[in-house]
């Protein structure tokens, strides 16, 4: 167990670099969708419309990422160009998502992340991030 320890040790820092890299795009995806600067309305602004969509975002590409890893049957390189792949399918399949549901609601959607007020809105748009996400994950079984 021990012997195996500087490979698995490896291995977790390798997928954490590819799950914060496919987190970043994630940040920097959401950002370029909604107005305003993201960073700004979650850490001074402390907008929760923002950050809640941002944190849905997270938790999508965390799931397709813990997906890849738990189906890639301890082959690391495999893993890892799993989750790259599906990771960057479930950001692009979030961001259609995100873009049908602005078509289908009344008003620019967008813009409800800038209100201050927690909007409705955003809980179903959040929703829908993680359920893509999950059916990215899925397809990885």
């Amino acid at each position: 167990m021990l012997e195996d320890l500087p490979a698995n040790a490896g291995a977790a820092a390798a997928y954490s670099g590819l799950g914060f890299v496919l987190m970043v795009l994630g940040f920097v995806l959401v950002d370029v969708l909604t107005p305003g600067n993201l960073r700004h309305q979650i850490w001074v602004e402390r907008n929760r419309n923002a950050a809640l969509l941002v944190s849905a975002n997270m938790l999508g590409v965390g799931i397709i990422v813990a997906t890849a890893i738990w189906t890639s049957d301890g082959a690391i390189g495999q893993a890892l160009v799993t989750s790259a792949v599906y990771g960057i399918i479930g950001l692009i399949a979030m961001a259609l998502a995100f873009l049908l549901l602005e078509f289908a609601t009344p008003g620019e959607f967008r813009g409800v992340v800038n209100e201050h007020e927690l909007h409705p809105g955003v809980w179903v748009s959040a929703a829908v991030h993680i359920a893509v996400a999950a059916v990215v994950a899925s397809a990885l079984t």
